[in-house]
């Protein structure tokens, strides 16, 4: 194995416990192809940084492990756009014309950025128009990625299934503070592909380590290309 290193392999480490949650420090050096020794030197700096936390896990008979994760300063390396600005003018809104007048005020927001996206990702496949939204994620911070899932009752045409994935929220504070907002993010990606039913399978603010969404082709849907 080779022992050469790469030196953004801090970032490496982190954009890679942001995706899937954790990791021992085996599992990093094989995926890295570095050395454990340096694997570990890596983590602990980044430990000592307060990037990351660890938590001894015992598997199987052998010797326990520690297992890496993300702390919440780990988390905010990631982009978190607008968010104090964001937050504070809620604070303001909220106080100027009350709850109930501001949540309206926030679905209308969400419902004009369906509108955006809906223009944006077109006509095409369910597919193509999940890739799409997808790659607009991206570009406003998201650490957004999709996958198909095995289709199932296809012969009745709604059997294609995709899953969403934001490994970041780039309104995480805005998230925290008023949870409200992802009902309307929710609403909005079900308005972005209208012929589909979408559903929540992962929350950040429940502490997991992602937001996932399971989107399913109906009838109407076009055939995926």
């Amino acid at each position: 194995m080779t022992t050469t290193q790469h030196p953004s392999t801090k970032q490496d480490i982190l954009q890679r416990l942001l995706k899937q949650d954790q990791a021992t420090a085996q599992e990093l050096a094989e995926a890295f192809e570095i050395s454990p020794q340096a694997i570990r030197r890596h983590l602990k700096d980044l430990e000592t940084e307060g990037l990351l936390e660890h938590q001894q896990v015992q598997v199987g008979m052998g010797r326990p492990q520690y297992v890496y994760r993300l702390s919440r300063k780990g988390r905010d390396r990631f982009p978190h756009r607008y968010e104090d600005f964001a937050v504070s003018l809620l604070d303001t809104l909220i106080e100027t014309v009350g709850h109930e007048q501001a949540s309206s005020i926030l679905r209308k927001q969400w419902q004009r950025k369906a509108l955006e996206y809906r223009d944006k990702v077109g006509t095409g496949s369910v597919q193509e128009r999940v890739a799409k939204l997808v790659e607009l994620r991206k570009g406003e911070g998201y650490m957004a990625e999709w996958y198909a899932l095995e289709p199932s009752n296809v012969e009745n045409g709604i059997g294609h299934q995709f899953i969403l994935a934001e490994h970041n929220c780039a309104i995480s504070n805005v998230a925290e503070s008023y949870p409200s907002v992802c009902g309307h993010e929710l609403e909005m990606f079900a308005a972005v592909l209208p012929d589909c039913t979408v559903e929540r399978t992962h929350w950040i603010n429940n502490g997991e380590h992602q937001c996932g969404y399971l989107i399913k082709a109906g009838s109407s849907c076009k055939e995926v290309v």
